[in-house]
């Protein structure tokens, strides 16, 4: 065993330009970062990330004003998708060894009638809206309907996901739950087989007031086969999920599981896991990026809720142990620069490091994603492992 302990921190949609195939998703030309970047110029300040090496990423197409540093303290790379999606579970199950090879079931006109009639006669409730929205906007337009009527708002986007908001005054939160646990066990085959149906309670008297709260809950498709996650708790390995992480692989292969509420929430819980003597692997999703700023085209935000992450990992880092090791990368793009409100396909940044390295160094092109896993597993020495390719070796 190399590392006592693993961290990734998945920085949920921060993708480093198009990949290959982004032409077949529409989305040639997306740039999370780089429009980022371009956007702030040298206010972007995130010296802890450019130290870990993210400016040496793309050498040949820099970053605007992220320095490349010949001094990184740690090894940098990016990794390409293969799954058939771009959804959240598809990074994140592929990140485990398990590519999403099948393709989940995408509406974008809206869902059949037949299932919302199920949901309607479910939960006693009539359906609105029903065609793709941005979460905010969809309670501003149809939240005051809502507290008239108490019909279910339900709407989709690009991914496939079913998400339901709901009014917690209007109907609590445990109604909210049990709906949504409903069209999740009606939509897990075809024709329908949704990747995720999220329960969205929101709060407030009128459109001007209207906000979500941290009560989201994703309800996910189970894992189609063995994760390396398994693999660790096979093997008495500990795996401690923060925030949407534990959802997003239904709980399977997982110690323990903390939700969060912010991306600030996230990274305390991270450090408090930091605090922990355990064996095995911590991983944290910060998903802000995503829901927040990425969907909302706010690239302002996005850049100021980097510079706020590099703030904690600072403190992450001055709390690493010499058998630590962290590695943080993203599950797809969400480029707020693009057009759309959509994720988009591209790179994903690979930053690797630990306080005992006394190298630095590129890993380049990952092909899949899944060789974080294979990385992971091969430092636990699991008894069984992926077919992706560990980088392990790599890292001195």
């Amino acid at each position: 065993m190399k590392y006592k302990r693993i961290f990734t921190i998945v920085l949920d949609s921060v993708g480093i330009g198009s990949c290959p195939d982004s032409k077949k998703f529409g989305d040639e030309g997306a740039d999370t970062l780089g429009h980022v970047a371009q956007h702030f110029g040298k206010e972007l300040k995130i010296p802890n990330l450019i130290k870990l090496g993210l400016g040496n990423i793309r050498e040949d197409n820099p970053l605007k004003d992220i320095a490349v540093s010949n001094d990184s303290i740690g090894y940098f790379g990016k990794m390409q998708e293969v799954s058939v999606g771009k959804d959240s579970m598809d990074g994140h199950w592929e990140m485990m060894g398990l590519p999403v090879k099948e393709p989940l079931g995408f509406f974008p006109d809206g869902f059949p009638q037949e299932l919302i009639d199920k949901i309607k006669k479910f939960s006693n409730r009539d359906v609105i809206v029903n065609k793709p929205y941005s979460g905010t906007d969809v309670i501003r337009d149809y939240g005051e309907e809502q507290l008239k009527t108490g019909a279910l708002i339900v709407y989709t986007s690009g991914d496939s996901v079913l998400q339901i908001a709901a009014n917690e005054e209007i109907i609590p939160l445990e109604e909210l739950y049990k709906i949504c646990e409903y069209a999740r066990s009606i939509t897990i085959d075809k024709p329908y087989r949704i990747g995720r149906i999220i329960a969205r309670p929101y709060i407030g008297e009128n459109k001007d007031n209207f906000e979500r709260t941290s009560n989201r809950h994703d309800y996910a498709l189970e894992p189609t086969g063995e994760t390396d996650l398994n693999r660790l708790i096979d093997s008495k390995i500990t795996v401690l999920a923060v925030g949407k992480t534990n959802d997003i692989f239904s709980g399977n292969g997982i110690s323990e599981g903390v939700h969060t509420v912010s991306n600030f929430d996230g990274m305390e819980k991270t450090i408090e896991n930091q605090k922990k003597d355990f064996t095995g692997f911590s991983f944290t999703n910060l998903v802000d990026f995503d829901a927040k700023f990425g969907h909302r085209r706010d690239v302002e935000g996005f850049g100021k809720a980097l510079i706020e992450f590099d703030v904690q990992l600072g403190e992450f880092l001055e709390n690493m142990k010499d058998d630590d090791l962290l590695i943080l990368s993203a599950d797809h793009g969400n480029d707020p620069g693009f057009t759309g409100t959509d994720h988009t396909r591209e790179y994903v940044p690979l930053l690797a490091f630990s306080p005992s390295m006394k190298k630095n160094g590129s890993l380049g092109i990952r092909t899949t994603f899944a060789d974080m896993g294979a990385t992971i597993t091969d430092n636990f020495n699991t008894e069984k492992r992926s077919t992706a390719t560990s980088f392990l070796s790599q890292l001195n």
